[in-house]
């Protein structure tokens, strides 16, 4: 059955009524708006917001953290550019061999090997048969150092508690399966809102009041409140958070806190994040977020994604139908210790 939660929003954004850590070092801050595009007056909605609305992508093949053997390198050449991206087409037109087994690297110079289970070339799923917004950043998060900072101490042993707790019950059902598994949630979907090896698209509508973002993948609708309403009480978490914004001349300033310690960052337990949403172009919004949790990580992290305007529509998104590889995966594993328990009965 089709899920297409955008059809109805509209009408929904006008129904919808009210519903000590320690010190840390300052994220480097993204380029501002401006800087990197310079002055563009962006189209007004009837009720006077900047209009961001439209179906985009964040299609990147820019890691998120930088490589370790790039360093402190914040930006390719244009030529390194140009390189990576031959190896991306070489990459996507090895996929199309029959035979060939897929490729095992993004193509971007110093990047990690990625491993694929399928051709996602052969599906139609490859992030280089969409519209790729190349850039010449060695990594999504910006500044010196490029990558997510260390966990705390604290953060540590929490983590590694829960890991020997959940050791050996990953298949005892589906509640310790990951929300990703379980078509609950993924992370990318955040916020920060990150791209995906495929399906890395989202729209945004705006009605009084509120805006909405809806990622392609999980399908997820996260309502941002701009009517001045302050956090959901402390008590109260949502897999996306609980999002509240303003305007800071054309740039949507987004505050999400709230979240649960299961999504996007597992273990993060006051994870609070930043948004500045800034449409830059007919066809482009520039996407910068900063991260914090005093109790996650030794200091707050930030990024920023370049957003390209796409005919749309956004297709319907279906996880594993009818979650039925959840159900073989819980199934194989009964199968896999029934094998284990009669080798070990008494003959």
């Amino acid at each position: 059955m089709r899920n297409r939660v955008l059809t109805s929003m509209a009408a929904l954004l006008l129904a919808i009524v009210p519903a000590a850590g320690q010190a840390t070092k300052a994220a480097p801050k993204p380029q501002t708006a401006a800087a990197v595009k310079g002055t563009w007056t962006p189209p007004r909605t009837p009720d006077g917001q900047p209009d961001l609305q439209g179906v985009w992508t964040n299609t990147s093949v820019t890691p998120l953290q930088r490589p370790k053997e790039l360093a402190a390198k914040e930006f390719y050449t244009e030529a390194e550019l140009a390189e990576a991206q031959k190896r991306q087409r070489e990459r996507l037109a090895q996929d199309f061999v029959e035979g060939e087994p897929p490729a095992n690297h993004s193509g971007v110079p110093g990047a990690p090997a990625e491993y694929v289970h399928y051709d996602h070339a052969q599906f139609g799923l490859d992030w280089l048969q969409g519209k790729v917004n190349w850039n010449r950043r060695t990594s999504l998060i910006v500044g010196e150092a490029g990558t997510i900072p260390p966990l705390t101490p604290e953060a540590q042993k929490r983590l590694a508690a829960r890991a020997a707790k959940e050791k050996g019950h990953e298949f005892d059902g589906p509640q310790n399966r990951p929300l990703g598994s379980r078509c609950v949630a993924r992370d990318n979907v955040g916020p920060p809102l990150l791209p995906t090896r495929y399906n890395s698209n989202l729209q945004i509508i705006q009605g009084p009041g509120y805006v909405a973002i809806e990622a392609e993948e999980i399908h997820d609708v996260r309502i941002i409140r701009l009517d001045g309403r302050p956090h959901l009480p402390k008590n109260v978490h949502q897999w996306m958070g609980d999002s509240i914004g303003h305007w800071e001349g054309n740039t949507l300033l987004v505050d999400t806190t709230n979240f649960t310690d299961l999504s996007p960052f597992p273990g993060a337990q006051n994870l609070h994040v930043t948004e500045r949403i800034t449409r830059t172009g007919q066809d482009t919004i520039l996407y910068q977020f900063t991260v914090e949790d005093p109790g996650m990580w030794t200091r707050p992290w930030s990024g920023e994604v370049p957003v390209n305007k796409i005919p749309g529509p956004l297709w319907e998104y279906a996880c594993h139908e009818g979650n039925y590889g959840l159900e073989n995966t819980l199934r194989g594993a009964r199968v896999a210790e029934a094998e284990a328990a009669a080798k070990k009965a008494p003959k």
